[in-house]
């Protein structure tokens, strides 16, 4: 059976991957506090239903070197699942649920007295159908099952914009001194909502979200060499455990970046 009410994680940790059938699919997900960190987790995720086969689903991170990003990202992840609830009772439009959402999300930061800031990244579902919205430099990647990327989010940082122009190779952006820097973030007067295309998903496509600590450690070949087939449990498994190799410095060919976590993951039936 389906989803019926959201699932909201957020400012916690999840023990173990969790998988749930979701808008005509199978979504698998997991959150965690970056290794060593005492304080609470800055990331927040949610799979947000509006009938059996339509949904949004998306990661949120609060942005490092602004105080409370736990409030943030849980204000993004509560405001979607408001304007969804209340989109779907009006009838409205999932892509009008999203604008909405993020833009009360956007109010409600700059209205509020910590001065804290997110990212998102986040999809509507419906009939098979995706289609992408993010601020900032969480991650969105869909990809074929042999490996063929047919659409990724490009970061909203200085990096972002360099590599996607051919400026700057991958892994120089990864162990660039600058590669914290977000240029556009939910909680700012001048925020932007990138939207991407409408795109088909076929039966053995993957979706990804997640925040910026999988694409601080991994390149994007590797992801979706990992998440492109194989069950959803063991492709996020896989996702997590290379990056706590790197987050910890285990990994001898490559340095890592400790941060907080978050991989959501997707395929239609």
């Amino acid at each position: 059976m389906a989803v019926s009410a959201a699932i909201k994680v957020a400012g916690e940790d999840t023990a173990e991957v969790q998988v749930v059938p979701f808008a005509a699919g199978r979504a698998a997900f997991f959150t965690r506090r970056a290794p060593g960190k005492a304080s609470r987790n800055e990331d927040a995720l949610a799979l947000i239903p509006s009938d059996e086969s339509a949904g949004m689903l998306l990661v949120a991170d609060g942005v490092g070197g602004y105080p409370d990003g736990d409030v943030a990202s849980r204000t993004v992840v509560e405001s979607l699942d408001e304007a969804v609830a209340r989109g779907t009772a009006d009838g409205a439009a999932l892509r009008d649920c999203m604008l909405d959402g993020i833009d009360r999300a956007n109010r409600l930061i700059l209205e509020g007295q910590a001065g804290c800031a997110s990212t998102v990244a986040a999809v509507e579902i419906e009939d098979g159908r995706v289609r992408p919205y993010h601020v900032g430099d969480s991650m969105i990647v869909i990809t074929g099952q042999r490996g063929r990327l047919k659409w990724k989010s490009v970061p909203h940082s200085p990096t972002g914009y360099a590599v996607e122009a051919g400026l700057m190779e991958e892994d120089q952006a990864l162990e660039h001194g600058e590669r914290h820097l977000v240029s556009n973030i939910v909680g700012a007067h001048d925020m932007r909502i990138d939207i991407g295309p409408p795109v088909r998903l076929a039966p053995r496509d993957t979706l990804l979200l997640a925040s910026d600590g999988l694409a601080d450690n991994l390149f994007a070949d590797e992801i979706v060499d990992i998440v492109r087939k194989g069950p959803l449990e063991l492709a996020v498994r896989g996702l997590v455990e290379r990056c706590t190799t790197r987050m910890l410095g285990n990994d001898p060919h490559m340095a890592g970046h400790a941060d907080d976590l978050s991989i959501l993951l997707y395929r239609r039936r």
